[in-house]
């Protein structure tokens, strides 16, 4: 099992970063326009986002295995389109079919670990594996993705998807099923139809500030949009009786402040990975494969960030590894903002991206840990589908507030002074959030770890029998 959910999230995770760098190829083989190329990576982060509170919740109702199945499957048939697709249209709808395998792969795995390991070091040990496979994917994926466009092609960076998929459906055929619900509850229909089209607005909103600015009517519009629907979904959620989330859980501190800061966390590192990547190519000068090259390091500290972090938090708690991995992780981004035009990787990329690995592995770990305590095992799903909301979301606002910012500094300036004077200012403001971050875990989270529920009986009002938990 735990190897089944690390496979599926490290293909998720890979595939957010592996087409990045491919953008220019794909443009120049399938005739992108130049805005509608964006729409390759918008359309997979709507609808990753929008549908993650949906798969979350779903995979309680009618099983968290059945779920990860299908997933997991039509994530592999769309990165298959994907790589074979010869219009732009073919590819985009292949990236919003990966989407939506995502949105029902990535919660259903996390539910899996959380009911499958008990509170406490196995479970922290289970979250640490997780949670490095998670943070390896999206390192790796520029990596993999600057040496496949260069030597293989871009259509690989969709391709490399399906042998992992085989190797995760294979895992979780050998995962022993589910036992089935006493009674299977009716969805909440209107609540995943406001969630899911709130959230997907405020994504929508939020990632076309590249073309609309964010005074503009097209982009106020949508975010109005997205905040009726949302307010209405809570509204629905407070009076349901089988809500899609269930408002009480966010009382807890640790599911609250937990997605608070993994909001901000994501925010920060999604927004790293896009400054530093364009820092080495456009002002340093580096080629695609070069600056994947230039992301080994970056992965070697966060894997290592988060071992460590796993035997802290199995000995005292997650925030004891959460507060100081946030700080180092904003020393190593103020570092970061140091850089200069007339800068060398050695001098300016590979000491910050040490630092901040390391520091960021350090909150990777325990911030899983942190938003599943005190979970009742029928809503490991529910918990899931949040958590992994917030990292999305915070990406997505994240790097689309901090893009615009870093633009704003450089102007219509293209000389590499300039650009390296935005992206300095833009990596800046991610060391904030990661500051902000450390007083969110400090404020927000408590000193010791909750104990663990006792577990409610089975009874037929029960979405998922207890006994899937041990």
């Amino acid at each position: 099992m735990l190897a089944a959910a690390a496979v599926t999230q490290f293909v998720v995770a890979l595939d957010m970063a592996v087409v990045n760098v491919a953008l220019s190829a794909i443009r120049a083989d399938l005739g992108f326009a130049p805005l509608d190329l964006s729409w390759v990576v918008h359309v997979y982060a709507l609808t990753f986002g929008g549908f993650l509170l949906l798969g979350g919740r779903t995979c309680d109702l009618y099983g968290r295995r059945r779920l990860l199945l299908l997933g997991l499957g039509v994530f592999g048939l769309c990165s298959l389109a994907g790589g074979l697709a010869q219009a732009p249209w073919q590819l985009i709808a292949a990236r919003a079919g990966q989407g939506l395998g995502a949105a029902a792969a990535a919660p259903a795995a996390l539910a899996l670990l959380t009911t499958t390991f008990t509170e406490g070091p196995r479970r922290v040990r289970a979250l640490g594996v997780w949670s490095a496979t998670n943070a390896a994917g999206g390192a790796l994926g520029v990596l993999a993705g600057g040496l496949l466009t260069e030597y293989a092609g871009w259509r690989w960076v969709m391709l490399i998807n399906l042998p992992i998929v085989a190797a995760a459906l294979a895992l979780i055929a050998a995962v022993p099923a589910e036992g089935r619900p006493a009674r299977r509850e009716k969805p909440d229909v209107l609540g995943a139809v406001l969630a899911t089209g709130g959230i997907g607005l405020l994504v929508l909103g939020v990632v076309r500030t590249d073309t609309h600015g964010w005074g503009s009517p097209a982009t106020l519009g949508t975010l109005f949009a997205a905040a009726v629907s949302l307010t209405a979904f809570a509204f629905v959620e407070s009076r349901a009786p089988a809500p899609l989330l269930r408002l009480a859980l966010l009382r807890s501190r640790w599911v609250a402040g937990a997605n608070v800061l993994v909001f901000l966390a994501a925010a920060g590192q999604f927004t790293a990975f896009y400054f530093v990547s364009l820092y080495m190519q456009q002002v340093l000068g580096m080629s695609a494969a070069a600056t994947g090259t230039g992301f080994l390091p970056f992965s070697v500290g966060l894997v290592a960030g988060t071992a460590v972090a796993t035997r802290i938090t199995a000995a005292r708690s997650p925030r004891a590894s959460l507060v100081p991995g946030a700080l180092l992780a904003a020393a190593g981004l103020a570092w970061f903002a140091l850089i200069s035009p007339d800068g060398g990787f050695l001098t300016d990329v590979l000491g910050p991206s040490l630092l901040t690995s390391v520091g960021a592995g350090l909150v990777l770990a325990p911030v899983a840990a942190a938003a599943t305590t005190g979970v009742a095992p029928h809503e490991a799903g529910m918990a899931s589908g949040v958590l992994n909301s917030s990292r999305q979301l915070g990406g997505c606002i994240g790097l689309a507030a901090l893009a615009t910012v870093a633009a704003h500094r450089t102007g219509t300036a293209t000389d590499p002074a300039a650009l390296g004077d935005g992206y300095a200012l833009g990596l800046a403001v991610t060391a904030a959030l990661f500051v902000l971050a450390a007083a969110v875990a400090i404020v927000a989270l408590p000193r010791h770890r909750a104990t663990q529920p006792e577990p409610r009986p089975t009874t037929s009002t029960d979405p998922q029998l207890e006994g899937t938990a041990s």
